[in-house]
């Protein structure tokens, strides 16, 4: 066989790739400025509006977030948080912006930080301020009178001081007789039963 004939033979197919776009199209500077253009940037937490009350956010889209929770932490900030209700965000045209993942998510929730939480107080400290504070005592005042008389009924005078029983079900209606018990009782003493 003649080389001519053979090298004819070998680039017979050529015209066919030659037709094929250039493997290497997405790579200039106009292919990347289209793409740039045509994928649009997500919705940060910036372009929520946080209401002055803080009772909840509005989207770029004019819908209301609402908080879900009252104090959150999170990575170590104080946060409030944000959820949009199901109704607004399944229909919104703006869903492709606000979600990552639009065909999983359901609505959008945003956090809203206002700094570093201190990282010395416990939950005990926080607990103990809230209860030293002017509402913490009217409240503890108010326990000492209608349910601490209760649960000194129940553990000295009818001895309670244990369950006697094992199980969540069991303890549940343990607990029920009990209270039943000093139910009647109190009846029975303030002259119902007469």
């Amino acid at each position: 066989m003649r080389p001519r004939k053979a090298a004819r033979r070998r680039y017979a197919e050529q015209a066919r790739h030659k037709a094929r776009p250039d493997p290497l199209w997405d790579k200039s500077d106009n292919a990347k400025d289209a793409r740039a253009a045509k994928k649009t940037r997500p919705y940060a937490n910036t372009d929520f509006k946080q209401a002055e009350d803080g009772s909840h956010c509005t989207c770029p889209a004019g819908k209301r977030l609402y908080r879900n929770g009252g104090e959150c932490t999170i990575n170590g900030y104080a946060a409030t948080k944000y959820s949009g209700a199901e109704g607004d965000c399944v229909p919104c045209a703006e869903r492709h912006r606000c979600l990552r993942t639009p065909d999983k998510t359901k609505v959008r929730q945003v956090a809203f930080f206002r700094g570093k939480r201190d990282g010395n107080e416990s939950h005990t400290d926080r607990m103990k301020r809230r209860i030293d504070s002017d509402q913490g005592k009217q409240m503890i005042a108010a326990r000492f009178a209608t349910v601490e008389p209760v649960f000194g009924n129940l553990r000295h005078n009818k001895r309670l001081d244990r369950f006697t029983l094992r199980g969540r079900t069991k303890v549940d209606g343990q607990w029920k007789l009990y209270c039943m018990v000093h139910n009647i009782e109190k009846l029975g003493h303030h002259g119902y039963a007469n």
